[in-house]
């Protein structure tokens, strides 16, 4: 019986696909000082010999791994320099069918990965062998796009600082009285739970665990220490942290306006449905808009006024945020950010 592999860090994973994408961008093989010079973390060695303990390592990982690297001679007429490539015949994989539910998963997992340029360290990679005129093989990066999809401006910094254990400090917009305060957090993990990005951790001025909604982080996340100055516990599962906090928060009864023929998903959500008395109801159109048509009063659970307010934004003004006042709150300040951002 093989013995078990040893997991490799989340740092250590970034290096090695850099390198990997660095050693298939060229159709030739690439010397050291080259690799060196493209791959950011090696160029954070502190001495020659530090660069070469790691790469050496990194040269038996990949193999482990089954990609076959390949040394060989840069110039025939001079044999004291060797180069590294990866042999795309051997790397690449061969034809493979899969049955319509299979096709299925991997149309959800694609939903990931962005159909975009190559991200952070990567790219950088990338710019810096270009620069250096090394030829270039579009086609051998092709899948290779590690950017995740994500719309939080809190995404990339929230990351770093999981990869880096790095503590770091934030304003939150908390849920429910929308109320912001300052955090200061050391990152545990990060993960996606029905359509919501969410960082865990360990909260320094409440002295306990917990998550948060990256999408009520409010402006930029700045570092509160050094990296590497705390550590995660072993058995910490983020996706099991985030559906805890999930059960464990209370539903509140949302109370809506809804122009009629309008807002039909909410409709099919709601527990009572009845004629609007407030203006604008039913039979008449709204004083001042232009808009004709009756409206409707609504009432559905709603468990995250957040995630619901970025719903109810969507339909502008066919849906009006009556009760409780943080999600009309919540609503009038999606309105208001997006207006400002047309202007």
């Amino acid at each position: 019986m093989a013995p078990a592999r040893t997991p490799i860090s989340s740092a250590k994973t970034e290096r090695l696909l850099n390198l990997v994408i660095c050693l298939l961008y060229t159709r030739r093989a690439l010397p050291k000082s080259k690799i060196r010079e493209a791959v950011p973390q090696y160029g954070a060695a502190l001495s020659e010999d530090a660069f070469n303990r790691m790469f050496e390592r990194d040269k038996d990982e990949l193999r482990e791994l089954g990609i076959p690297l390949v040394t060989e001679d840069i110039d025939p007429l001079f044999d004291n320099e060797e180069g590294y490539r990866i042999d795309r015949r051997e790397y690449a994989l061969p034809e493979v069918a899969f049955e319509p539910d299979e096709i299925a998963v991997l149309g959800l997992a694609s939903r990931t990965w962005a159909q975009a340029s190559l991200a952070g360290p990567a790219a950088r990679a990338l710019r810096k062998l270009e620069a250096a005129g090394v030829e270039r093989d579009d086609s051998s990066v092709i899948g290779l796009e590690p950017r995740v999809r994500t719309a939080e401006p809190a995404f990339a910094r929230a990351k770093d600082a999981v990869l880096q254990r790095r503590p770091i400090r934030f304003d939150y917009r908390r849920s429910g009285t929308g109320a912001l305060t300052t955090r200061h957090v050391q990152p545990w993990g990060i993960a996606a739970w029905h359509g919501r990005w969410y960082l865990t951790g360990f909260d320094t001025d409440r002295d306990a665990p917990r998550v948060f909604r990256l999408g009520r982080v409010e402006g930029p996340i700045a570092w509160a220490g050094k990296a590497g100055s705390y550590a995660v516990p072993a058995d910490h599962d983020p996706l099991g942290s985030i559906r805890a906090q999930a059960s464990e928060r209370p539903a509140v009864t949302a109370t809506l306006r809804v122009r009629q023929g309008a807002g039909h998903a909410l409709r099919r959500r709601a527990g009572q449905t009845g004629p609007s008395s407030g203006a604008g109801g039913a039979g008449g159109g709204e004083a001042g808009t232009g808009m004709t048509g009756g409206w409707d009063e609504i009432e559905l659970p709603c468990t995250d006024t957040e995630r619901l307010a970025d719903e109810l934004a969507g339909y502008a003004a066919d849906v009006e945020a009556l009760a409780p006042a943080e999600l009309r709150e919540a609503v009038i300040r999606r309105l208001t950010g997006a207006l400002e951002a047309s202007r």
